[in-house]
Formats: C-alpha cells, sequence, structure tokens
C-alpha cells in the first residue's frame, strides 16, 4: 500500500435530511482527520445551509477535483452549482436529484481511482427515482454501476446480518428465496467475511423463512425443499453453514453470539432484530463489489432535521469500516498477486491425478519387501 492516508468518498445523500449534520460531527473530532483524507460530495452552498441552520462549526475545504483534496481537511468537492431549495425535514425532488448528482460524480472518480472507498449518507429512496436511477436502493445502484454480485450486511460489535433478499415486498418475498438465490448469497458472505474481515474459517447461521422453521411442513415447506438443499450443497464449496433456525428464538436466545455471520431470508427478520439489540454502533457494509462501501445503519430521519440532536455514531463507525475493509483486502490480496511457481516438473503428466499417486514401480517393490 501507498504510504498516505485512506481516501475517503463521502456523498452528502438527501439535502433535506441529517446528512450533513452527522458527516460534520463526525469530522469535528480531529483525530479523525489524522485517519484518512475525507471527500465531500456535495454542494458548498447547501452545506453552509445546514451549517448555520444547525448552528455549529464546521470548516470546510472547497474543491473542484479529488485529485486536488488536502490531507488535514475537510475537502467538499462542487457536485452541481445550481440552486436547491433545502426544506429540513420534508421530502422533496429536488433533494433527491441533488443526491443522485453526487452519487453520479462519486463512481465517475471511483472509476478514475480518484479515491479508495465510498461512505454513503442516507438518501430517500422514493423521491431519487428518475432519470438515471431506477432502483430499490444504494446497494442496487452500486452493483450496476460497480459490477459484481452485491450482498447487504449490517454489521456491529455484536453481529453481522446478511440478507438473501433486500428491497423485496414481503408478499414477494417466499418466491425470491430460490436455493440458487441462497447459495449464491452464501458464497459472497463467506468470501466477505474471509477476504473483509480476515476470518479463516467463518461459521454461518442460516435462518429459516417461515415460523418455528415451517414445523416439519405444517407452517410451510420452503425449508425442506429450498433452504435445507442449499445448506447441504454448501460444503462441497467449502462453506461452513449451519440451519436453518427458526428467527424469533435464535435472536432471542443469543443464538448469533456462535456464529461469525447471520443469513437471513429477508429485509426484516434480519434487521428489526439487528436494530433492536444494536448499541448505536451499527453498519450498512455492501459486500461482493469491488468497490469498498459503507453506510450508517440509519435513514433520512427527518424528523430530527435541522434541530442538532442526530447521533453521528453510526456513520463515523461507517467510516472506521470502510478504512478497515480497505486494509484487510490489501493484505489478504498481496499474498495471492505473486504466487510461488511449482518447484518441480513432472516429464509425462502434469495432471494433479499422476502427481499424487504412487508410482507402480515403487509400489512392486514394496511388495517384494514384504
Amino acid at each position: 500500500m501507498e504510504n498516505r492516508k485512506i481516501r475517503v468518498a463521502i456523498t452528502h445523500g438527501d439535502t433535506n435530511g441529517i446528512g450533513y449534520e452527522v458527516i460534520f460531527k463526525t469530522f469535528a473530532e480531529p483525530a479523525m482527520l489524522e485517519l484518512c483524507t475525507p471527500i465531500i460530495y456535495g454542494s458548498p452552498k447547501v452545506a453552509a445551509y445546514h451549517r448555520n441552520a444547525l448552528g455549529i462549526q464546521a470548516n470546510f475545504t472547497i474543491i473542484n477535483s479529488a485529485e486536488d483534496a488536502h490531507s488535514g481537511k475537510l475537502n467538499l468537492l462542487t457536485t452541481f452549482d445550481e440552486e436547491v431549495k433545502v426544506e429540513l425535514g420534508n421530502p422533496s425532488k429536488e433533494a433527491g436529484v441533488a443526491s443522485l448528482k453526487a452519487l453520479d460524480r462519486a463512481m465517475e472518480d471511483y472509476k478514475k481511482g480518484l479515491f479508495d472507498v465510498l461512505v454513503t449518507a442516507p438518501i430517500n429512496k422514493n423521491n431519487i427515482q428518475g432519470d438515471g436511477f431506477d432502483f430499490c436502493g444504494h446497494t442496487e445502484y452500486l452493483e450496476e454501476r460497480a459490477g459484481g454480485k452485491s450482498l447487504m450486511i449490517l454489521l456491529n460489535d455484536i453481529m453481522r446480518v446478511a440478507l438473501v433478499t433486500t428491497h423485496v415486498p414481503v408478499k414477494d418475498v417466499a418466491k425470491a428465496v430460490t436455493k440458487e438465490r441462497i447459495v449464491e448469497k452464501a458464497v459472497v458472505f463467506n468470501e466477505s467475511l474471509k477476504r473483509d474481515f480476515r476470518i479463516s474459517n467463518p461459521r454461518i447461521a442460516v435462518l429459516a423463512l417461515n415460523p418455528h422453521a415451517g414445523d416439519g411442513g405444517l407452517l410451510g415447506t420452503e425449508e425442506q425443499e429450498t433452504i435445507i438443499p442449499a445448506i447441504k450443497e454448501l460444503p462441497d464449496k467449502g462453506i461452513y453453514a449451519f440451519g436453518p433456525y427458526a428467527a424469533d428464538g435464535f435472536f432471542a436466545h443469543g443464538g448469533y453470539e456462535s456464529f461469525d455471520g447471520v443469513l437471513a431470508m429477508y429485509h426484516d427478520q434480519g434487521l428489526a432484530p439487528f436494530k433492536a439489540l444494536d448499541r448505536g454502533d451499527g453498519v450498512n457494509f455492501t459486500a461482493g463489489l469491488p468497490i469498498v462501501r459503507t453506510s450508517p445503519d440509519h435513514g433520512t430521519a427527518y424528523e430530527i432535521a435541522g434541530k442538532n440532536c442526530a447521533d453521528e455514531s453510526s456513520f463515523r463507525h461507517a467510516v472506521y469500516l470502510a478504512l478497515d475493509v480497505f486494509r484487510n483486502r490489501a493484505e489478504y490480496d498481496e499474498p495471492l498477486s505473486n504466487p510461488l511457481q511449482k518447484l518441480y516438473h513432472e516429464k509425462r503428466d502434469e495432471s494433479e491425478k499422476v502427481r499424487f499417486n504412487v508410482p507402480k514401480a515403487k509400489e512392486n517393490n514394496k511388495e517384494k519387501e514384504q
């Protein structure tokens, strides 16, 4: 790795929410600027409006290119010059357009290699819809723009919860939970636990879909027909997966403490208990993509926008996690970039079968010796 601070791109999110507040509060701590070089993708005018409305000290340096980012400063990259009407606490189409412009510019710069990791402030999934954004959220948008197979993981100090399905209506969940999708998400999850979190042999708990894990088919057959077959297939891929576990008892009795990760079938099955047990340090991490992306585990919080009472803990931990994952990936990938060459050469046959077979001549000699 280069001997420089990691560059953290930060999109400002919905301009009527608490994005700027949690960003400013996070980097009000001088130690944060010693850890990384932050680059806010947003609007100086909107940032100044939030600073004045909140009545807080927040100094930032305006730049026009990520290449001009200053170490030791909170940099703000101008993503648009148009006037934006800020209505704190109220969703608006203008706020959605402003959040998309920041995202688009950040992804353009990512492809140019101008920053290292991405931390996104919350957006409103409804008002951001339009030309250039036809997705259910950040996760799906980033998968399209960056490539790869995305996996939403919510994590804190006590658990990591990944989702087989993300922003899917409840009425469509059962149809969306397929054996193939469970296996695909488990593979991504396992690789992320090893590469992004440096866990050598991850243990993954797989949750059931139905109450009481289907009660032998009485309350649903998805466990028998879909989930259990998927779990049985995973050992062949080198994945230690167990289950399916009924979600209520699993979380109520602390089952998550025995595993490195939990694979939930749908959004609220995993996120409701996660947030109930969260202590303010929860982070949303998008695994499976070439880009390292994190975000706080909360939304725009319109109800408290502009009141200077938002807790920045989740956003700060999102920055911490992005830095950790970036370093972990570099450490994990380094030995794989220059694998050792074979130390010998088989003259007749290079196949694995021949390499590990005992030559017949030696077998015959052993028989004679006996």
